[in-house]
C-alpha cells in the first residue's frame, strides 16, 4: 500500500469512527426489518455475523430473528494477526468468550458461513468498504470467495469515495436502518 493511500485510509477511519459514535445502535432493529423483509438471506444459509463493538450498528436483533427462523449462525473469533477470522457456531444460549480486541465469540465448534454480515467503518454505492485496517475481513472474504457479503452499517457511514486497493473485495449488498441495496459487481 502506498504511503498516500495509507494516510487517506487512516484519516477516513478517524472521521468515520467519530461519525459512527453519534449514531444510535438501536437502529439495528430497523436494519433487521429491512434484511428480513428483503428475503436476501436464502433459507438454509449458514450466516456469519458479528457482535457489535466500537459503536457498530447492533445486529443482534437480526441474529435472534434468523435463529428463530432456523438459520445456523456463526460468530467470528479473531485469530493472531495475518489470519482470516475463525467462525464458531452460535445460538442465543451460547457461552461467550472474550478474545482479541475484546471481541466476543462462542465457545463452540467451527462453522463455515456461506452468507456474511460484514461490519465496516465506511462504504460507498459500489460496495467498497473501509474496515479498521487489520485486514481480518479482507482475508476472510478472500478465504470465502463464494460467500454472499452483506455490509451492515448506519446510513451515515456512506461516503462518495473510498480509497481502494486490489485486495479490497466489494460487498454484494449493504443494509442500513434506511434500507437494503444490492451492488452491481
Amino acid at each position: 500500500m502506498s504511503e498516500t493511500l495509507a494516510m487517506q485510509k487512516a484519516a477516513l477511519r478517524r472521521l468515520m469512527l467519530a461519525r459512527r459514535e453519534t449514531q444510535n445502535p438501536a437502529l439495528g432493529h430497523a436494519l433487521a426489518k429491512h434484511v428480513l423483509a428483503s428475503g436476501i438471506i436464502p433459507k438454509g444459509a449458514v450466516v456469519g455475523g458479528f457482535f457489535p463493538m466500537r459503536g457498530e450498528i447492533d445486529i443482534k436483533p437480526l441474529l435472534h430473528a434468523l435463529h428463530a427462523r432456523g438459520h445456523h449462525l456463526a460468530l467470528p473469533e479473531t485469530p493472531p494477526p495475518g489470519n482470516a477470522l475463525i467462525f464458531r457456531a452460535w445460538t442465543p444460549a451460547s457461552r461467550m468468550l472474550t478474545g482479541r480486541y475484546k471481541t466476543q465469540y462462542p465457545d463452540a465448534p467451527g462453522l463455515s458461513p456461506d452468507f456474511l454480515l460484514v461490519p465496516l467503518l465506511a462504504f460507498n454505492k459500489h460496495g467498497h468498504r473501509l474496515g479498521y485496517g487489520g485486514g481480518y475481513y479482507d482475508r476472510t472474504l478472500a478465504a470465502l470467495p463464494d460467500a454472499f457479503r452483506l455490509g451492515c452499517a448506519y446510513a451515515a457511514q456512506e461516503m462518495g469515495d473510498i480509497p481502494v486497493e486490489p485486495t479490497d473485495l466489494p460487498l454484494n449488498a449493504i443494509a442500513t436502518e434506511a434500507g437494503l441495496s444490492r451492488v452491481n459487481i
